[in-house]
């Protein structure tokens, strides 16, 4: 059934004959989602790179045409449907109506009927969003027209700059927030839970005013914490330990969903925790909250991809929490079966490590996926002396392969050394920030184990370049070597980390005036590179930095002239 006819049985007004054609519409469209978006960017990139774009053929041009008008005729229905949902409708109606919009705010550029704030106040209605009066009771979405209204503001308000602005002035969020007290008491289906939460998460990933609205002045901390202890129908040994059963089947598919649902909005408004001060009230909710991240991390999902994605969204978290917080993942006590080092729990470290271990092989989209478990990694060990040492042992056990180049190897310590030269600023920064910990940010120890070139980028940075350590505070013990890397270490080039064959001197069997030559040969190579500033010669600072070579022979220069000057007036 084509949109003319649709417009027209809407016209009549007669709700039976709107039902059918809507139904009908629905039915053909169910599975359209993008109404040829990617052809429509393509054409819009055409046109900014060719100022003077025509198109190239009648049917191009046809087709442009047709696509536009195909567009200006969604928006006629999306303005009758809505218009339409003003009256009082029969609820088979109702949901046909919703459906229709639904299906209509996929298409980005078709959202003008929805956006307006009269539109949203309609769709709001119908999901059960808009109240305004404190002692009011939120309605509880018990219904799929609820649903449908939920669906639909969640493509309007991910597609629309102008919905999003509009559900901030409407306080959608305040109405999610007290539907979300009532979580733990209403026995509503997977679907209303979720698209509550899957709502509240993207207006606070687009807003930064209702991310903070929610925060602070909903104390959405709490509420979040509340409706993923309920989600997850934990039980609690201790007051920061959940009891989890290792036997007990994966969590199902519907509540993970809802629990990353939750996880990810819980990022969203914990963000900015590190930078500001945390009260004691504040510390004990991160403690409950980091206590429950610790049972999720020790479940499983139903398949292992779901499992992954489910424990990055704990880890995201986790990494926005205060450091203080985090010893609650150290505090269970050792039971039959669990990872223990020096008397403590380790379970949950154990599992971040092997986390990390099959991001790094993956390989794929390593900032996102890799940095913020390095980082958490990173951060845990600066401040619990049992997991660096922990984490020493599995990443940077006592050398004993001194052949290989220390990125060479499929080891944990291998895949990390090789970050260390990635492309990616980011990444490479965390690899060689969580080894340098790891390495109680000693340089000759940090050297032993990446080599200087792959070490070199971090000590720059740091100053450590001359050698030294960092400004964390460690304990004095000391580094272990094992034999074999003893017998080597005489052979052991500094820069690959490796023994290596001496090489023969290319210089043997020159003449005094064939070595001048090839080092003048030399020099003026790189003074042209210099000059051209392809290269720029750099030394090392008395205080490990380094600094280009001409402005170290500038002060070189001066000081020699102060101290000329002091001689003469002498």
């Amino acid at each position: 059934m084509d949109l003319d006819a649709v417009l027209d049985q809407l016209e009549t007004g007669e709700q039976e004959l709107v039902h059918k054609a809507l139904m009908e519409y629905n039915k053909e469209n169910s599975q359209c989602f993008f109404f040829n978006t990617e052809q429509r960017e393509q054409r819009k990139f055409k046109k900014k790179k060719f100022r003077d774009w025509v198109p190239k053929s009648d049917s191009e041009y046809d087709f442009e045409y047709s696509e536009e008008q195909g567009v200006k005729l969604r928006q006629k229905l999306g303005e009758v449907v809505i218009k339409f949902l003003e009256r009082d409708l029969q609820p088979s109606c109702q949901m046909a109506c919703l459906e229709t919009i639904r299906i209509l705010s996929r298409d980005k550029y078709g959202l003008s009927p929805f956006t307006s704030r009269s539109a949203m106040q309609i769709l709001a209605q119908y999901a059960g969003l808009d109240y305004f009066d404190e002692m009011e009771v939120p309605r509880i979405p018990d219904s799929e027209s609820v649903v449908e209204a939920l669906k639909g503001l969640c493509n309007i308000v991910y597609n629309s700059v102008e919905a999003q602005e509009v559900a901030t002035e409407l306080r959608l969020v305040c109405g999610l927030a007290r539907r979300l007290k009532l979580y733990n008491e209403t026995r509503s289906s997977h679907e209303s839970k979720f698209f509550d939460l899957r709502l509240l998460f993207l207006l606070t990933a687009l807003r930064v005013d209702v991310r903070r609205q929610l925060a602070r002045e909903l104390r959405g901390v709490s509420l979040l914490t509340d409706a993923l202890e309920s989600t997850l129908a934990l039980k609690w040994s201790d007051i920061y330990e959940v009891v989890t059963d290792h036997l007990a089947p994966p969590l199902g598919k519907e509540e993970t969903e809802r629990v990353m649902e939750i996880l990810k909005t819980l990022f969203n408004i914990t963000f900015d925790i590190s930078r500001r001060e945390v009260d004691e009230e504040d510390a004990a909710l991160y403690r409950h909250l980091a206590a429950i991240l610790r049972h999720c991390l020790l479940r499983e999902s139903d398949g292992e991809e779901r499992t992954e994605e489910f424990h990055g969204h704990t880890v995201n978290l986790l990494v926005n929490l205060p450091l203080m917080c985090l010893d609650v993942l150290l505090t269970p006590k050792v039971d039959l079966g669990s990872v223990e080092y020096m008397g403590m729990n380790m379970d949950t470290v154990e599992v971040l490590l092997q986390f990390l271990d099959r991001r790094l092989d993956r390989g794929h989209k390593l900032r996102e996926t890799l940095t913020p478990v390095l980082n958490l990694l990173t951060e845990s060990s600066r401040v619990h002396r049992e997991t660096r040492k922990f984490l020493r042992s599995k990443v940077l056990p006592p050398l004993r392969d001194v052949k290989n180049r220390p990125e060479v190897g499929n080891t944990l310590r291998n895949k990390l050394v090789r970050l260390m030269t990635h492309v990616d600023t980011d990444v490479k920064h965390c690899a060689a920030e969580f080894l340098f910990v790891l390495c109680k940010e000693n340089v000759s120890r940090f050297v032993k184990y990446t080599g200087y070139g792959n070490a070199a980028g971090l000590l720059a940075a740091r100053g450590l370049l001359a050698g030294g350590r960092g400004e964390g505070r460690y304990s004095e013990d000391e580094d272990t070597d094992t034999e074999e890397y003893r017998e080597a270490k005489p052979n052991i080039n500094p820069v690959t980390g490796r023994v290596e064959e001496k090489q023969p001197n290319p210089m043997d069997g020159m003449t005094d005036e064939q070595k001048e030559y090839e080092a003048m040969k030399l020099v003026s190579m790189f003074d042209k590179l210099s000059r051209e500033q392809i290269i720029q010669p750099m030394g090392v600072t008395s205080d490990g930095r380094l600094e280009p070579l001409d402005e170290a022979a500038q002060k070189m220069l001066q000081q020699q002239e102060s101290s000329d000057l002091e001689t003469d007036s002498d």
